[in-house]
Parts: C-alpha cells; sequence; structure tokens
C-alpha cells in the first residue's frame, strides 16, 4: 500500500485507475470465473487502499468506483434477473477495535446511550456463493446469484438440485412473497470426495470447497449441478411481501421453521465484548465445522433499528463482517522489546527470526501487553489457552491485510528447556519512571509524562495548545522542529529558549523560517504566559485523566496550588484523609484520585515539576464570593430531578457558591433528593444533614 499521505492529485488519480482495473480484474476472477488469483486478505487490502484516496482525495473519486459496486457483471449464459432489493457487500472489521468502532457508530447514530441496550445477531460468514430464492405462494418460482448486486444470473434449474432448497415452504405464516437469501457452499468431506472421484477420472480437480460450489452452481446442465453435493444456508431475505417478526434472530428462525436450512450455531450478542468472544470461540472451532467460513457477520437485531440505519455506498450501517486472518506462518521468538508511545503505554514487541509471511517478510510482530505474554488474552485479542510467551519459543505469526503482524500460538513441544517466564517492566526504559498499569486497564503506562523522551513532544504540543498554556506562534511543527534540534526537551525548556538562543550563532532569529522580529514576538509570547491561572496550569500539565473540567473543579476545590500541591504529596504518601477528600468531591473517581497518587509519588516528575514552577507563576483560583444560604456550602444531590438536570442542577449550586459533593458526610450541609433518592438519602438522616425536596431547593436558590 502506498503512502496515501505523500500522494499529488496526478499520482492520486493514476493510482485510482489502477486499482480500479485490477479490483474489477479480480471480481470477474472470483465472482464471474470462480478462479481467484490472490487471497481474500489481499483482495481486502486493495479495498481498503482505493476507500483510503478516496477520503483523501474526494475529488477523484471515479464512477466505476469499486466503493459503488458489488461482485461482477452477470455471464452471458445465463438469463438476468434483477433484484428488486440490491444484493449488497459487508464492510469490513479486522480486529477487537473495529468491533467497538461499529458499535459505537451504530449507537452516535441511533441516539443511544452507552448503556442502553442493544443486541446483535451473530453467525458464520460462509465462504461461498451468494444465492436469492424468490418464493411466490410459498413455491420456488425463481434463484439468482448476486452478480453486480443490482443484476444476477438465473439458476432457478440448478438451485432446484440442491436438497436444502425446498420446492415448496410449509408451516404457518409464510407471506404471500418472501425473497430468502443465503449461501451456497461445499462441505469438507463432500469436496475431498468430489475432487478424489476428479482425480480418478483424469478430470480437473477443484483448487478449493468456495470454488467447487460457485462452479457447480452455475453450470449450465443442471444435470451436473445435480451430481455435485451443493448445500445452502439461509442467512437472510430481500424484497418480500410481509415480515414474520421483529427481530433478525426471530425472522431466520421463521425460515428455518419453513422448511430452509439455517446455521445452528447463530447467536445472539448484548455487546461488543460478547461479539468478539463469540468471534474467539468460533475461530477456536473453525476447524471441526466441517466447512470453510472466512469470518463472522453481525447484524442489528431489531429491525426497526435496521430500517433507521439504512444503507451507505455498497454495503447496510446495520452489519459488519468481522474477518480472520488470512495468513499463518511459524517461526521463533528471538526476543521481546518494550516500546513506550506518545500517550506514555508500554507496547511489548516480539522479535522474530524473519519468516515470509503473505508475501511479505515479518521480524516484529506485537504483543499488545502484558496479559498477552502471560497468555491471559484480553484487550479484544486471541487467548492462546492460557500458555504464555517465552525467549525462544516456536511460534505462530499471523497476517491479514495490512494488519500488524501478531503471535497467536506457541508449540510447547518445541519449547527449550531453559527458557524462563518474562517478567514485564514495572518501570519505564525511557525514563525510569514508575509504570503503572489502572484497574481495568490492559496496558502499563509510564507516569513520568513531564520527562519521559518518549511522550515529550506530545507533552509539549499539549502544554502549549490554545486551552492550556495558550503560547501564540509556538504551534505543533515549531514544537517538534525544537525538540529534535535538542532545543527544547522538556516544558521548562520553552521559558529559557530566550536566554539559550536569544542571541550568538546559535539564536532563534537565525534559523530558516524566522527573522529577528518574529523571534522576539515569540519570546514575549512565551514571557506572557509567565503566569497562568491554577486550572489552565493543572490542565497543560497533561495528567492523565485530568481534562479542563477536571482541573477547573479540583482548582475551585483547593484554591492554591501550594495546597492542591501539598495535598498531592500527601496523597502519594498514603494519607487516606487526602483520599477521603478527593472522593467527596462530585466527578472524582478512584481512578483519578490513583493517577494523581501516581503522578506526585514520582520523584523524576516531581523534579521536573519543580523545574516549571521556577519559571511560571500559578494565580489562585477565585473564591465564591457570593452571599447566600448556599455560599460556601456542601449540597449532595440524589435520586431523579423530575424539573431540571443534574448537571444543571450542579452548575446552579456551584454558581451561587456551593460545593457539590458526589458522596454524604457529616461535612454536607444540605442532600437534595429527588425520585427515588436511595443510600445517599438514608445517610443524610442518619447523620441528621438538612434534606430538601427539589421544589424547596429551587425556591430556595432563586430567593
Amino acid at each position: 500500500m502506498q503512502d496515501i499521505d505523500t500522494l499529488t492529485d496526478e499520482a492520486a488519480a493514476e493510482r485510482l485507475a489502477t486499482l480500479a482495473a485490477e479490483i474489477a480484474r479480480h471480481d470477474k476472477l472470483y465472482h464471474g470465473n470462480d478462479a481467484p488469483e490472490i487471497s481474500d486478505g489481499d483482495y481486502d487490502a486493495l479495498r481498503r487502499e482505493n476507500s483510503a484516496i478516496e477520503a483523501k482525495f474526494p475529488h477523484l473519486i471515479r464512477d466505476d468506483s469499486p466503493s459503488n459496486t458489488v461482485g461482477a457483471a452477470v455471464s452471458e449464459a445465463f438469463a438476468k434477473v434483477t433484484h428488486r432489493r440490491p444484493m449488497l457487500s459487508l464492510g469490513n472489521a479486522f480486529n477487537a477495535e473495529d468491533v467497538t468502532d461499529f458499535d459505537e457508530r451504530i449507537r452516535r447514530f441511533l441516539s443511544l446511550k452507552a448503556d442502553d441496550a442493544l443486541v446483535y445477531t451473530a453467525e458464520p460468514k460462509i465462504d461461498g456463493l451468494a444465492l436469492s430464492l424468490r418464493y411466490e405462494g410459498g413455491k420456488l418460482v425463481e434463484a439468482a446469484t448476486r452478480g453486480d448486486g443490482q443484476v444476477g444470473e438465473n439458476v432457478t434449474a440448478n438451485a432446484r438440485t440442491i436438497k436444502d432448497i425446498p420446492e415448496l415452504l410449509s408451516g404457518d405464516g409464510i407471506p404471500d412473497v418472501f425473497e430468502v437469501r443465503g449461501e451456497v457452499y461445499m462441505s469438507h468431506a463432500d469436496f475431498a470426495a468430489l475432487n478424489a472421484r476428479a482425480a480418478e477420472a483424469g478430470s480437473k480437480v477443484f483448487a478449493n470447497p468456495r470454488n467447487a460450489a460457485a462452479g457447480s452452481l452455475r453450470q449450465l446442465d443442471s444435470g451436473i449441478t445435480a451430481s455435485r453435493p451443493l448445500r445452502f444456508f439461509a442467512y437472510g431475505w430481500g424484497d418480500v411481501a410481509a415480515v414474520p417478526a421483529e427481530t433478525q434472530y426471530d425472522v431466520i428462525a421463521r425460515i428455518g421453521a419453513w422448511g430452509l436450512t439455517i446455521n445452528p450455531v447463530m447467536a445472539r450478542c448484548d455487546s461488543p465484548a460478547a461479539l468478539v468472544e463469540y468471534h474467539q470461540g468460533l475461530e477456536a472451532r473453525r476447524a471441526d465445522l466441517g466447512y470453510d467460513i472466512d469470518g463472522v457477520v453481525y447484524k442489528v437485531d431489531r429491525l426497526d433499528y435496521q430500517e433507521r440505519l439504512g444503507f451507505v455506498s455498497r454495503a447496510p450501517r446495520w452489519a459488519i463482517a468481522h474477518k480472520f486472518p488470512a495468513e499463518i506462518a511459524t517461526t521463533v521468538l528471538e526476543g521481546i522489546d518494550i516500546q513506550v508511545g506518545r500517550t506514555g503505554s508500554l507496547t511489548p514487541v516480539a522479535k522474530l527470526r524473519p519468516v515470509t509471511v503473505g508475501g511479505v517478510v515479518v521480524s516484529n510482530a506485537t504483543l499488545h501487553n502484558e496479559d498477552y505474554i502471560a497468555g491471559i488474552g484480553g484487550d479484544g485479542q486471541p487467548i492462546r489457552d492460557g500458555v504464555d510467551l517465552r525467549v525462544g519459543d516456536t511460534v505462530q505469526v499471523r497476517r491479514a491485510g495490512d494488519v500488524i503482524p501478531q503471535v497467536v500460538a506457541v508449540d510447547l513441544a518445541k519449547r527449550p528447556d531453559d527458557a524462563e517466564a518474562y517478567g514485564f517492566p514495572d518501570a519505564c526504559p525511557q525514563c525510569g519512571s514508575a509504570a503503572v498499569r489502572e484497574e481495568g486497564e490492559a496496558r502499563r503506562r509510564c507516569v513520568g509524562g513531564l520527562i519521559c523522551p518518549a511522550q515529550a513532544v506530545e507533552g509539549l504540543k499539549h502544554y502549549v495548545s490554545r486551552d492550556a498554556a495558550d503560547i501564540d506562534g509556538l504551534g505543533a511543527k515549531q514544537v517538534e522542529a525544537f525538540w529534535h534540534d535538542g532545543w527544547v526537551k522538556e516544558i521548562a525548556d520553552i521559558y529559557a529558549l530566550e536566554a539559550n538562543y536569544g542571541d550568538g550563532l546559535q539564536a532563534l532569529k537565525n534559523r530558516e523560517g524566522w527573522g529577528e522580529k518574529s523571534a522576539q514576538k515569540l519570546f514575549e509570547a512565551i514571557d506572557a504566559r509567565r503566569t497562568l491561572s491554577f486550572e489552565r496550569f493543572l490542565y497543560a500539565l497533561g495528567i492523565r485523566h485530568v481534562g479542563r473540567t477536571t482541573a477547573k473543579m479540583l482548582a475551585g476545590s483547593y484554591l492554591q496550588w501550594d495546597a492542591f500541591e501539598t495535598a498531592m504529596l500527601a496523597l502519594a504518601g498514603g494519607d487516606e484523609a487526602v483520599r477521603e477528600n478527593l472522593i467527596g468531591i462530585d466527578g472524582v473517581g478512584q481512578v483519578l484520585v490513583d493517577t494523581l497518587a501516581a503522578f506526585f509519588g514520582e520523584a523524576h516528575t516531581l523534579d521536573g515539576l519543580a523545574r516549571i514552577r521556577a519559571a511560571v507563576t500559578v494565580e489562585d483560583a477565585e473564591a465564591p464570593t457570593m452571599d447566600g444560604v448556599f455560599s460556601g456550602k456542601t449540597v449532595v444531590f440524589t435520586g431523579t430531578l423530575e424539573r431540571t438536570s443534574r448537571a444543571e442542577a450542579k452548575a446552579r449550586a456551584e454558581a451561587l457558591g456551593a460545593k457539590v459533593a458526589g458522596s454524604v458526610s457529616a461535612k454536607t450541609d444540605f442532600v437534595v433528593a429527588g425520585a427515588a433518592a436511595g443510600s445517599k438519602l438514608k445517610k443524610a438522616e442518619v447523620l441528621g444533614v438538612a434534606v430538601l425536596t427539589e421544589s424547596q431547593w429551587l425556591e430556595m436558590a432563586d430567593a
């Protein structure tokens, strides 16, 4: 795949033309001739490259773009059938992250919250030939291949010879018109027997079951088709007079009840994690199914949701195919390196004895995280049956399309006797700071964000950004240039820029693209940011989980930086009173508290912070000055508020000078209890805290 970022318009147009012709050729070989020349993974890679170029150069999208085509044109040997509803293809997912992204896209489109129920069906993606069966009055009247998605080939006579396809449907509730869609395939056993007979007769053998099934269905002589052991799984429907149920799962069940064969391992899943678990389980038993599959298809179960989601380009929004990796090879794990990412995440990388996988020489592979090395799995990645990875192991590596190679299996019979379990580092290999793993997180992260060279550039960019220190004229490009030249290695260096590079041969004004005026303007902009507000300074430090809202909340609670820093140092030292006080602040959770403790408990970080504080004055946050019943008081909201939202009530209380807490304690002044208030209300009653109804709260707030 070419580097798309470097393409000119002319080069992009030329590449799109090449891809359109190449993909069309492979479509014809696969769908028309049943004789593909490349793997599914390599074909998917061509389509992904085409889509990526079109996304960057939308004005160059061709009329014959592969993004708008499905399959291939029908053969002139067959009568044509125009599909009343197009037989579209599916978008692809290649890993757990893609599945999560699919779920998030669906939720955004439907305006569903994270905790709203959203059920999917999951079923094997059969590696065969798509077929549409039209039943009228319960009788099979037409069978057609997918073709190009709009027009297919009439193979009705051949379809009648397949034992899984009934001539007449039976049962209750059969609509007058019902078009069943599914996949024609050949089992492993039948394929082997077919090839054995062909070899014995001196005939041509088929390369794989998919080619055998497609070639058999598209015979001009239906007698030949009848002699081939073809099978059929129903997975959907097209043009229908009525839909007999409200969910994908229930409609497929009805189709099965009418006499068609449906896949018995189809299941419902209620989360991306459940989909991935199904995918992994099916992949593990893939060899035992008795027929070829190349992935799993996920579909939104509710049909009203499918209707709202509709279609985009050549695929429905409500379905996706989660492909299996296409290429696997065996090699030796010669070492494990730890790479530190720009956000501080520690990622283990396998150093492999070079091996060719899918036409590419592979010497590195991702190991994801420490659990993956230990054989625990997680992070949406395959589990190796609890087997850990050790240097010297003989391993299986797989690669599909452009997906980064990964180690997926270990041959314990070949493990060296002296192979030792790998100890994942608890310190950053770049800066020596602690590498901690938060609860629920799959990765360890370096907490030395202020001084870690691996995180330096991103941390510097964040510090100078608009919502942080907001240093005019010092943007991402300038930060990268200064860092690579060694001028700015940490935040404190920004404030020493004029002292170090204001005069002399290495003066900023002498750099290419700079002059005396532009250099002086930058120095003045830096000087203008030697005093920062508490909340800006805290946000600018780039502490994990401390966004703008959190920084403002903490500044409003502690008011003075020195008081905040003293409290955080005590927190890092194990002071439970400080921890309890933090947890009591509305919006502060255990994860944030642990992150702050780790940040202020790292000596390297404190040294870097001291250097910044030597150059920056942090202004105190403004204390509430309002006079009123809520000024300076601690308020807790609980239950369901009916006349206002919780967020609006919180903002109103803070505007009146109150501190809004998330838990009730002896220091709480008021508890505002809405409908169905629970444990917080009970605790308030036990402690004798004043309890207000929503109406009382609003009346007092308006006074």
